[in-house]
């Protein structure tokens, strides 16, 4: 079985990506689905920018200050209460191209009224940060 990242476990596993789920992409890069070897087949899953609606999950990959704001208006709007938001980052070693690390994500997040509650690498060049509505928020 291939795995993703340093912990063995499956992706799709790892970030909370269940059956039945509609899941948000914004900014992806093209071989997203690549990452997964067990991505679930009856998700819906939605490349629409400018989506309206809610959703159960959402991954935002940003390389800069501006992608993260960006993205991440149109994120916060369509996340469930009861959802989850990852957003991912270029790791160091990657040779993507980033002005943005771990912590301008993080900080970020907060920021909006959102709190992180894990990280996770998402392949060898990109982490990410899960973040939740507080549990006063839900």
């Amino acid at each position: 079985m291939t795995t993703t990242g340093y912990s063995g476990t499956p992706l799709a596993k790892k970030l909370g990506i269940k059956s039945g789920f509609e899941v948000l992409i914004l900014n992806a890069p093209t071989s997203y689905l690549s990452f997964f070897n067990d991505f679930p087949s009856d998700v819906q899953l939605i490349e629409d920018d400018l989506f309206k609606g809610e959703v159960d999950f959402i991954h935002l990959f940003a390389t800069s200050e501006d992608e993260l704001t960006t993205y991440f208006k149109t994120a916060k709007s369509t996340l469930k209460k009861s959802g989850m938001l990852w957003i991912s980052w270029p790791k160091k070693t990657s040779k993507i191209l980033t002005t943005i690390e771990k912590f301008d994500v993080m900080k970020y997040g907060l920021k909006m009224g959102l709190v992180d509650v894990k990280v996770a690498a998402i392949n060898s060049d990109w982490s990410g940060h899960k973040f939740v509505y507080r549990k006063t928020d839900r």
